[in-house]
């Protein structure tokens, strides 16, 4: 053989080696992949997604689905460049900068309990946004959405507290608690009556110097709620809040006489707030696609996703524009009775 052939073939089999090699090495990007779909007024694992107690229900039919994203890769899980590579060339995956979904210094696990976080404020809010559809009155709260590590409050509050009163002032509203937390000194105690589960505790908690200077204990708060009849959401391991506008529908669907659907396949996917607003989501394509799959002929698609969305529409899938719970509703009323006008995404 001669030296230039030998050489050739080294040199092949070094290149060879070196694309085996990185093909396996891990790189810092989260695979986005359609995931499962839940029919909100069906069941799972032979239990109701949305069950109600202490108030009137109707029978159903057809779906009203929320769509997930299923994601491979993360920190202490990253995926490697031939998975990269076979996500890029797949019209139905997405390949993501890692930043984009873990943000710096945040574990897979921390990710995961703020998703179960959002995923349960997303079910409290949906509620609330279906009672206000239907004029059901209901009471709102302040409660403990989560204590900041090392701070007073650490250890002493736990996130769902219903924070009654501080230092005997009623809690109006989270200025409430701002207000009378901000007249002590650092250092001073704050007393706080709250309510967990069937408990009422009083918490004293010393106050501590903000960045600004400011008294703090170190708790987040959230506005909560009191239902005049309960509602149970149970979705498995699903997480986030996007799903907030189909679980309203869901609650509106079986709190109201006559199938909401009609019988039709409807998926749909976007954030929810009491007032019934609808917000705009991650990972559209991929939700479109698993839409499709589940035989979703009608997705419901929040009106600040519409551009990205009319890009990659799946065949025999219609986009309905929706920025609120009401035009929702609206627009299924419409698909099912035949009658009305129901805005669609625009294509132009």
């Amino acid at each position: 053989m001669s030296r230039r052939a030998l050489t050739l073939m080294v040199a092949g089999f070094l290149t060879l080696m070196l694309a085996l090699i990185g093909a396996v090495l891990p790189v810092p990007y989260v695979v986005l992949s359609p995931g499962p779909t839940e029919n909100t007024i069906g069941d799972v694992d032979g239990k109701p997604v949305i069950s109600i107690e202490g108030h009137q229900t109707y029978p159903t039919d057809g779906k009203l689905s929320l769509v997930t994203v299923a994601y491979q890769g993360g920190p202490g899980t990253r995926i490697d460049l031939f998975s990269a590579l076979r996500g890029w060339i797949d019209p139905t995956i997405a390949v993501v900068p890692e930043e984009t979904i873990f943000p710096p210094a945040t574990t897979a696990k921390e990710v995961e309990e703020q998703n179960t976080q959002e995923m349960t404020n997303s079910q409290d809010d949906a509620t609330a946004a279906a009672l206000t559809e239907l004029r059901i009155p209901y009471n709102s709260i302040v409660t403990v959405g989560s204590t900041e590590k090392g701070m007073p409050a650490d250890g002493k509050f736990k996130a769902g507290d219903e924070i009654v009163s501080v230092d005997g002032t009623p809690v109006a509203d989270r200025e409430t608690v701002s207000s009378s937390v901000r007249k002590h000194k650092p250092g001073e105690e704050v007393s706080f009556v709250v309510n967990r589960g069937t408990q009422s505790l009083t918490i004293a908690v010393p106050t501590v110097a903000g960045k600004d200077g400011a008294p703090i204990v170190g708790i987040t708060m959230r506005v909560g709620y009191k239902f005049p009849f309960e509602v149970k959401i149970n979705v498995g391991d699903v997480g986030g809040p996007s799903a907030g506008m189909m679980f309203s529908l869901g609650i509106v669907d079986k709190l109201t006489p006559g199938p909401l659907t009609g019988g039709k396949s409807i998926a749909g996917t976007g954030t929810i707030t009491a007032e019934g607003d609808v917000g705009p989501i991650g990972g559209i394509q991929q939700k479109m696609v698993g839409a499709r799959r589940a035989g979703a002929t009608i997705f419901l698609t929040p009106a600040d996703n519409c551009a990205e969305a009319v890009r990659a529409i799946p065949d025999g899938l219609r986009l309905v524009k929706v920025e609120t719970l009401r035009e929702a509703v609206q627009a299924i009323d419409s698909i099912r009775t035949g009658s009305g006008s129901v805005q669609s995404c625009p294509t132009g």
